[in-house]
Parts: C-alpha cells; sequence; structure tokens
C-alpha cells in the first residue's frame, strides 16, 4: 500500500512542474518583451540620428499656470539612454515569483518523500531527480539575487520541468527499504555534493549558451534575435560562466573523492572502472580540460563556450543513458528490467 506521505509528495511535485511550466511561459514572454523594447530603442535611436544636432538639442518645452511659455517654439525632445535598457520586464518578475513558488512546492515534495522513507531521498533515479533538480532551482534564485540572471530563467525552468516530468512519468518508484550498499553516511554526502556540482554545471551551461548566442548576434549571425541586446556582453557571459564552473568544478573533485572514499567501505577497492564511475571522471576530465584551456592556453570566446556546453551534456548522459542502459555496480534506478531481477 502506497505511504499517505508519498502520495502527498508526488501531489506536490505534479504541482511543482505545472508552476515550472508557467514559469517556464513567462521567462519567455520576457525575452520576447525584451525583444521588443530593444526594436523600440533602435527606432527612436534611428529616429534621433536623422535628426540635425540643433533638433536633437532642443530644450524641453517650459509650461506654466496659463499653458505653454508665449513664443517658445513647441518641440519634441528624445532622449534615448546610451547603453540598452538591461532590466527584466514585469513578465520576468511574475515568472520569478512563480518559480520561487514552483521551488517551494520542490522542496515540500522531496521533505514528504524523505519522511515516508525515512532516510534522505536520492536512491534512485526518481529520487536523484527530485532533490538535483530542486537544488539546480535553487541554485539559480540564489545567484539571480546576487546578480541579475533573469535571461536564464527559461533554460532552467525548462530543463528542470523537462527532467522532473521524464522522471515522474517514466522513473517513478514506490517507496521500497534502503539498499545496503545505499546504507551508509557517504550517500548523504556523495550525491548532495554530486547535486551542488550538477547545478552549477547547469547556470554555467546557460550563461555559455548565451555567450555564443551573443558572440554570433556579434558578427551579424543572429540579427532577429533583439532581446540578446538587453544582455550583458559575451565578454562578461563568459566570465560568469567561469567562475559558476569552477565552483562546480570543486563540488565534482569531491564527488570523485568521497564515491572512492564509499567504494572502499563498499567494495573494498577505491575504483574498478565501473561504467558510473569512469563517466563521472569523464565528467570531471572534460571541465578540468575547460578550466585548463581557458586558464594556461589562453583560450576565449565561443571554444570554451562550447567545452562547458559538452561538459553538461556529458552531466546529462550520465545521468540518464549511462543509469538506464549499462549495468553495473551502481544500478539503484529502481526500474525493473534495469537494476536486474
Amino acid at each position: 500500500m502506497t505511504d499517505p506521505l508519498a502520495t502527498l509528495s508526488l501531489v506536490a511535485t505534479y504541482s511543482a512542474i505545472a508552476v515550472y511550466v508557467l514559469a517556464f511561459v513567462a521567462f519567455t514572454i520576457d525575452l520576447s518583451a525584451r525583444s521588443a523594447r530593444a526594436l523600440a530603442a533602435q527606432d527612436v535611436t534611428a529616429h534621433r540620428d536623422s535628426l540635425t544636432s540643433s533638433e536633437r538639442d532642443v530644450p524641453p518645452v517650459f509650461a506654466g499656470a496659463s499653458g505653454t511659455v508665449p513664443g517658445t517654439a513647441v518641440r519634441e525632445r528624445i532622449d534615448i539612454p546610451t547603453l540598452p535598457d538591461r532590466r527584466g520586464t514585469r513578465f520576468g518578475r511574475v515568472a520569478i515569483a512563480l518559480t520561487v513558488i514552483a521551488w517551494m512546492l520542490h522542496v515540500t515534495s522531496t521533505v514528504l518523500r524523505g519522511i515516508a522513507n525515512g532516510y534522505v531521498p536520492w536512491s534512485n533515479m526518481f529520487e536523484f531527480a527530485l532533490v538535483g533538480t530542486g537544488i539546480m532551482t535553487g541554485m539559480f534564485l540564489l545567484l539571480n539575487f546576487k546578480r541579475d540572471l533573469q535571461f536564464l530563467g527559461a533554460f532552467i525552468t525548462g530543463i528542470v520541468a523537462i527532467l522532473l516530468g521524464l522522471a515522474t512519468v517514466n522513473f517513478y518508484v514506490d517507496v521500497v527499504p534502503l539498499a545496503v550498499p545505499l546504507q551508509s553516511a557517504w550517500l548523504v554526502i556523495h550525491v548532495f555534493v554530486a547535486s551542488l556540482g550538477t547545478a552549477f554545471f547547469a547556470v554555467g551551461a546557460g550563461l555559455s549558451i548565451m555567450q555564443v548566442l551573443q558572440a554570433r548576434r556579434a558578427t551579424g549571425r543572429r540579427e532577429r534575435a533583439h532581446f540578446l541586446d538587453t544582455l550583458p556582453t559575451a565578454e562578461k557571459l563568459e566570465s560568469r560562466a567561469y567562475g559558476v564552473i569552477i565552483i562546480g568544478f570543486m563540488f565534482w573533485t569531491f564527488t570523485l573523492m568521497a564515491g572512492s572514499i564509499w567504494a572502499e567501505q563498499a567494495w573494498g577497492r577505491y575504483w574498478g572502472w565501473d561504467t558510473k564511475e569512469v563517466w563521472t571522471f569523464i565528467v570531471w576530465v572534460v571541465f578540468a580540460g575547460y578550466i585548463h584551456a581557458r586558464a594556461t592556453r589562453g583560450w576565449r570566446g565561443t571554444r570554451t563556450a562550447w567545452l562547458a556546453i559538452i561538459g553538461f551534456s556529458t552531466v546529462l548522459f550520465n545521468f540518464t543513458i549511462v543509469n538506464l542502459f549499462f549495468n553495473g555496480l551502481h544500478s539503484y534506478s529502481g526500474i525493473p528490467g534495469v537494476d536486474g531481477p
């Protein structure tokens, strides 16, 4: 019989997915509104440039109680800021509010699942997706409050809604006793740190995608993506992505170390070339290459951005394809036919 708390957790999960979808729509509308605003600014700037210098410098009209000052010519004064307006629109603010609500439902679902389990809820693919996507959203919200990242909202809420939705529909399992190899404090340490690393890599990948788009727009290959005019420059996006990915890389390094210690306790060896271990190491190598190329080889621009995007792709591959189609000591997805009989 299904635990009532597990049922409530599932209801909260579906509710969170629905609100994430609404937030994704609001973030998408925000990007569209940014494009419209950038186009309007371009039109007004073009009109200003078509005026003569004397017409552009006309002072504003002074009006008294009886109306316009007699003898003063009435002309429109055009005042355009030098830089495009980078602030989000009201749709962006609504999207952030929806994301906060979705994240609160997400956290509620995770806590209820953990109470129903009687242990931390990350022992199978569904639970790891539940916790991992929750940490990803929380990290995005935290970084957004420190530094405006509203323009990444569509990417983050979109990928969270997809991953959480797929995991809930396809990988959901009822509450079951914890497998013997997972009955260790290292489960909390190893998986939690891996989730943190994944969250930082996701934000870094989003920034890198925007960097690539911004660089292409600068060369005239993304002329219609006017919302990019309201984003930071490609250089600033690259710098932010680099800082975020370095933090994620430190967490991922600790993930490897903690996993090795746990493997020695559970199986009597630190490394065994298990498929999951190999792919975790591949992720580490890709991001180590990214940091090395940028820090010591002087790589800049889209080359490093693509490395960051490839690195996050290996993280997703490690979570999905490796868990579903490769058997090994780490097969704890909870799906019949995948983990064996």
